[in-house]
């Protein structure tokens, strides 16, 4: 697998404008079609996505998520910039989790408002893709919270990961 993988997987799991299509789907998280049509291969081989349903399996999806691309992508951690919150500091997180202020976290974006400790997002195109769609900046910004969050930090975004994983389409930001 390969990280733009997990994103191709999430916008998957999330789509609700309708029966997916490659050019469309590869175009709302600004990956080219090709590496789309690469990723869901990947995706198919991992047992993550069914190809007879043309869906992500979502136990599978849960597991991997929750459990093993901590491993598999490990977060790292780079110099305060400017950029878009993630992690504890994202969308859905906050109020959740009570942090200092040298302990917001961004992913690099020259048009981003908010100064932070920078993380290096899953994929080069997600902060364009999240700005397109708060749900999938929700999903993104979770899985960060697994990646570099404290034991708290990730139980409450296990949680709401589980929650987010289980209702698929039908979330609303």
């Amino acid at each position: 697998m390969k990280p733009q993988d997990v994103i191709i997987l999430i916008k998957l799991h999330i789509w609700n404008q309708g029966r997916w299509k490659i050019v469309p789907l590869a175009e709302s998280i600004f990956i080219s079609k090709t590496e789309v049509q690469k990723g869901i291969q990947r995706l198919q081989t991992s047992s993550l996505f069914d190809p007879a349903l043309e869906r992500p399996k979502k136990s599978a999806m849960e597991e991997f998520l929750i459990h093993g691309l901590k491993y598999c992508f490990p977060a790292e951690l780079g110099p305060v910039t400017r950029g878009l919150p993630t992690a504890h500091s994202g969308p859905g997180m906050e109020g959740k989790i009570i942090s200092a202020d040298k302990d917001v976290y961004v992913w690099p974006y020259a048009k981003g408002k908010t100064r932070g400790v920078s993380l290096k997002p899953l994929y080069k195109t997600v902060a364009e893709a999240v700005l397109e769609d708060p749900r999938m900046y929700h999903y993104l910004t979770l899985i960060d919270v697994l990646r570099i969050g404290r034991v708290r930090e990730q139980t409450i975004a296990k949680d709401e990961l589980v929650k987010l994983i289980r209702l698929g389409s039908e979330y609303e930001a």
